[in-house]
This record gives C-alpha cells, structure tokens and sequence, in this order.
C-alpha cells in the first residue's frame, strides 16, 4: 500500500509517494516551479534530451531486472532530434520502466524514483534541487525519529506485557505453601499427595472446584507443571525407599514443586533476554 506524503520547497507543495518501500517524487509538482500552468510541457522537453534518455535507460539497467533494453536502444538513438517526442507514459509502456510512475486519482501525475526526481530538478534550477534535497532529508529524519520513538514505545510494551505474563505465572503456577494442617493430613492416595504438593488440592477438591469441566486436574496442568510433576514422581519413590513418612515426603515434595517452578520462570527471563 502507497503513502502519500507532502513536503514544502521554496513555497511549492511537493508531493512524495513511498511505494514497497521506496520513495517517488512527484515531477509534476517540480514542474510547477518553471511552468505552474503546463507542468507536462517541461517534463515532456525534458524527455527530449539524449542525456536524459541516457541517464533513464542507465537507472533502469541498474535497478530494473524486466528492463527492456531492446526497445530502450532506438530511444536512445532518436533522442535530441528535432522530431523526438517521449512521454512519460509511452516511456513505461515501451520499456517496462520501474523508475517512472503516472498516478492518476488523488495526487495524480507524473512521479520518479528520487535520484531521477533530483536529476530532474537539475535540469529545472540547481537551487530548487538543493532546496528540495534539503527538505527531503529533513522528511526522511522525522520519519526515523518516528519509527524509533514508536519502537521504543513498542519494546517497553513488550517488557510490560512479559512483566504481566511472568507476574502471573507467579501468581497461579507457583504451588502454594503448605499448612501444617495439610501436611499432617494424611492421604491414602500417593496420586493425592502430588497434587497437594504441586497444585495444593486434591482431585476431589479440584472437581468439586469445577463441576461442569470434564476431565480431571492433570488434564489442565500446564507444560511446567507436567514437567515437575514427573520430577515428583520419581523424587517421592525415592523417600518412599527411604521409609519417611507421608506427611514429611509431602512437606519436602511442596518445597521442591515451589523451588523447581521458580526455576522454570528464571530460565524463561533467561531466554527472552538473549
């Protein structure tokens, strides 16, 4: 999608349409500058020339892969010739140029890729060229200063929706601590006594919680849960082997589930800085 764009040279409006990511000036509006009245006049005498020819073709060789020269060459060799007459829409037509462009509808008319622009205004005065290199350099360094403010605006966005994001991990993933109540209780259910440990309810609880949801507590664990619930599983077979008592093996399997889901929320600060 094309922008359009306005910049002031020595009193004349100028306009600017960036198209897939490059910038066009509009000749027309350059034109005005010697003839208000009849700007296709001057862009059509500047056709005329063999060196703007030359220069075109050159710009298209080089920037334009669908050039075609073929047709290009008995341009080329007309050009100059009291005869000769070249519009820029017959330009485009024949020889598939990209640097030239004709827009009609809103800021219509005749617009150029803006080394071609400057080239253009060369032939018009030297002093508008300067004046109107100078003001779109001042467009183009606005333009960046807008581009970084809003980066900038976006990434610290960005830092506090991941702030958010991480603040409510804390919140609803990290397994709360148990009370000496709950540690003493004891569960028949070694499944029970992980899910205590991991998500501070038992399964009854959590469908009690959630009558109507299908399913059970495990089937709506996140990555991180699942990944300390399996390192539960194998931690607790071992204290079981080392015969300690249900209520300590869940006191010690809650300290573990808390520490290892803070680790977890470490190591994604860790990635999202690299």
């Amino acid at each position: 999608m094309a922008t359009i764009k306005t910049i002031q040279v020595k009193g004349k409006q100028v306009l600017l349409i960036t198209k897939s990511g490059e910038d066009y000036i509009s000749l027309t509006d350059i034109a005005r500058y010697r003839n208000p009245s009849e700007p296709k006049d001057v862009i059509k005498n500047w056709m005329r020339n063999r060196s703007t020819i030359e220069f075109l073709g050159l710009w298209e060789k080089i920037n334009n892969p669908d050039f075609k020269g073929v047709e290009f060459d008995p341009l080329l060799y007309e050009a100059g010739s009291n005869s000769f007459t070249l519009s820029p829409s017959k330009w485009i037509a024949l020889t598939n140029a990209k640097g030239i462009i004709s827009k009609t509808g809103r800021g219509g008319g005749t617009y150029a890729q803006k080394d071609i622009a400057f080239e253009f205004a060369s032939w018009i005065s030297a002093e508008f060229k300067l004046y109107l290199i100078k003001e779109f350099q001042r467009l183009k360094e606005d333009e960046n200063k807008r581009l970084q403010l809003e980066w900038n605006v976006q990434r610290t966005i960005a830092k506090a929706n991941y702030r958010i994001h991480t603040d409510a991990i804390k919140e609803n993933l990290i397994p709360p601590t148990l009370t000496k109540t709950q540690i003493n209780f004891v569960y028949a259910n070694e499944a029970d006594l992980l899910n205590m440990a991991l998500f501070g309810k038992t399964a009854k609880d959590w469908r009690e919680e959630n009558p109507d949801t299908k399913g059970n507590i495990r089937d709506y664990a996140t990555i991180e849960q699942l990944v300390i619930l399996s390192n539960l599983e194998s931690i607790n077979a071992m204290l079981i082997r080392q015969g300690l008592p249900q209520s300590e093996r869940l006191k010690q399997l809650n300290t573990i589930a808390i520490t290892q889901m803070k680790s977890l929320i470490d190591y994604k600060n860790l990635k999202k800085l690299k």
